[in-house]
């Protein structure tokens, strides 16, 4: 990958599934992956910024749907609250055409639908809605978004097992999941799992798990090396290969609104956000005999 600031996106690349970008039978389409964990403060929406930018950075077209009442995610990419005219709220539950929802960003390639504490809001509204858990599905097929010629969608999900992030794994074809390199890390993924079972039983049969993500992993500390040696022992090949430093950069980058790889391209977690794209690209990548 670049080792630049500069996000520039290919309007030529667009993939999804396990079909490769240059595949002229693969199917129309983003790749739509959730971005969950209900543990707040584990690097979701950090990894969810920095995984698009670093993406975007590589010429795909990436969205970001923010699907947290607390809008980081869109602070985090300059999108001011007084410009949230329309958000993912309106998305779900009025119907937005989600043309009038999308906003670009200060870098080429990357998208989001902003948020804001509406969406606190939204669980209640939404339980009274035969379709209910399918809103966030239709609201992403809908045909404006072929217009973006869009390679993934990231949905940054609330730290909850709601209503709001069930809908995320309904319209996802997968999860990734970070996790903090600290004491009780694995607590709750136990929880996570069976609502990601409840889930491809009831509405979504070929939901898949990404991957486990190592955030704020800090090599010197062996509380951390344990972490890592009990998730891999645990979770096996679920695990990315991958491991987000804590560092410094990566915390200060949101008070500046940027990813961190324009705030510091150069930086360890720069390099690691841009390690993970390359990781997850290759998912989808063919299986060469």
């Amino acid at each position: 990958m670049s080792m630049t600031a500069k996000l520039t996106p290919s309007h030529e690349s667009s993939y999804s599934g396990t079909f490769a970008v240059s595949d002229p039978t693969r199917p129309k389409g983003p790749r739509i992956v959730a971005v969950v964990n209900q543990k707040g403060g584990v690097g979701k929406t950090t990894t969810a910024i920095n995984l698009g930018a670093a993406l975007a950075e590589d010429g795909y077209n990436v969205l970001i749907v923010d699907l947290d009442p607390q809008g980081n995610a869109s602070t985090g990419l300059g999108i001011e609250s007084s410009n949230r005219r329309l958000t993912t709220y309106d998305l779900l539950l009025d119907d937005a055409p989600l043309e009038d929802v999308i906003h670009p960003t200060a870098f080429e390639g990357l998208w989001i639908t902003p948020a804001t504490t509406d969406l606190s809001s939204a669980d209640i509204e939404m339980v009274s809605n035969e379709k209910r858990s399918f809103l966030l599905f239709d609201a992403l097929r809908q045909p404006a978004i072929d217009r973006y010629t869009l390679d993934f969608i990231l949905i940054d999900c609330p730290p909850s097992l709601s209503l709001l992030t069930v809908n995320a794994m309904v319209a996802a074809h997968s999860v990734l999941v970070p996790l903090q390199s600290e004491f009780f890390a694995l607590e709750g993924l136990s929880q996570l799992m069976l609502t990601i079972r409840e889930v491809r039983q009831s509405a979504n049969p070929s939901l898949r798990i990404e991957g486990v993500v190592l955030t704020m992993f800090d090599g010197r500390n062996r509380l951390a090396q344990q972490v890592e040696n009990d998730a891999r022992e645990t979770l096996g090949d679920l695990v990315f290969r991958t491991v987000i430093p804590r560092n410094v950069r990566v915390s200060e980058a949101p008070s500046f609104a940027q990813p961190v790889l324009a705030y510091d391209s150069t930086s360890k977690g720069s390099l690691a956000y841009r390690a993970l794209a390359d990781e997850l690209v290759s998912h989808y990548a063919p299986v060469t005999a």
